[in-house]
């Protein structure tokens, strides 16, 4: 398993966007990232500094990704 990068949770949109992913709604600073082909879910904080290590686990998890297709 490759390690993760540091992310900005923007560029983490844009990712979930290229799999993918479009954006349901947002609900204050977390936008709502739907998959209509596999039916998840994600949820993105939307801040200035970078999306921890467990979080961004956390995320790719509920997405239903692999490490390896967000380091890609």
């Amino acid at each position: 398993m490759p390690k993760l990068p540091a992310l900005k949770p923007r560029e983490l949109v844009s990712i979930l966007l290229k799999v993918g992913f479009v954006q349901k709604r947002q609900t204050g600073s977390h936008f709502i990232m739907f998959n209509p082909i596999t039916k998840k879910i994600a949820v993105v904080p939307i801040h200035t500094k970078s999306i921890g290590k467990g979080l961004l686990h956390a995320i790719i998890k509920q997405a239903g990704l692999t490490t390896d297709e967000i380091v890609k």
